[in-house]
């Protein structure tokens, strides 16, 4: 009997600057999946406060990570999410509103994170200054179960060639 494949809900995660909507974006196409731009999804405030510098708080994120986890609820067939989910607690929000939900973890150095923000000053509102706190306040999901740990710094095709075949792999051991 020929069963059809669970949908693909992935969650492309790490620090401001690591390249989450780049390999989201890749991703999605490559499975045929909608994007969710989890920066799309921020408050008119919390933007303002990332625009001038101002770190998120939990408070802050509190409705942005419940909008989120309603969007992959409402994409039945999967999704690809670009998201920060910097603490575990946020992983378990997102984990919560969407079992199965995995998490493509870009990992990446202070300094790359800092010149690559920088190099988007102009079009993305977050603030240079709030890379250092994007590092305080990650909590490392490497270890978590359905987490791909992921470098970077390698070529967005090799990176999308890593993350499908994770995806693959994976659909290939479901029950």
């Amino acid at each position: 009997m020929n069963r059809s494949p669970s949908p693909v809900f992935l969650v492309v995660m790490g620090v401001a600057g690591c390249g989450k909507s780049s390999l989201g974006a890749a991703v999605a196409h490559a499975q045929g999946l909608p994007l969710i731009e989890g920066d799309d999804h921020h408050s008119l405030v919390s933007r303002e406060k990332m625009r001038q510098g101002i770190a998120l708080t939990d408070a802050d994120r509190e409705g942005w990570l419940a909008t989120l986890g309603q969007l992959l609820q409402g994409h039945a067939g999967g999704a690809v999410l670009t998201c920060s989910a910097l603490k575990k607690a946020y992983r378990e929000r997102l984990r919560a509103a969407c079992p199965g939900v995995r998490f493509a973890f870009l990992e990446i150095d202070r300094a790359h994170a800092a010149e690559r923000v920088a190099a988007r000053v102009n079009t993305h509102f977050f603030s240079t200054t709030l890379v250092d706190s994007q590092f305080a306040t990650l909590e490392s999901p490497v270890g978590e179960p359905g987490v791909l740990r992921l470098d970077a710094l390698l070529p967005l095709a090799t990176l999308q060639d890593q993350v499908c075949a994770w995806l693959a792999a994976h659909e290939e051991t479901a029950p």
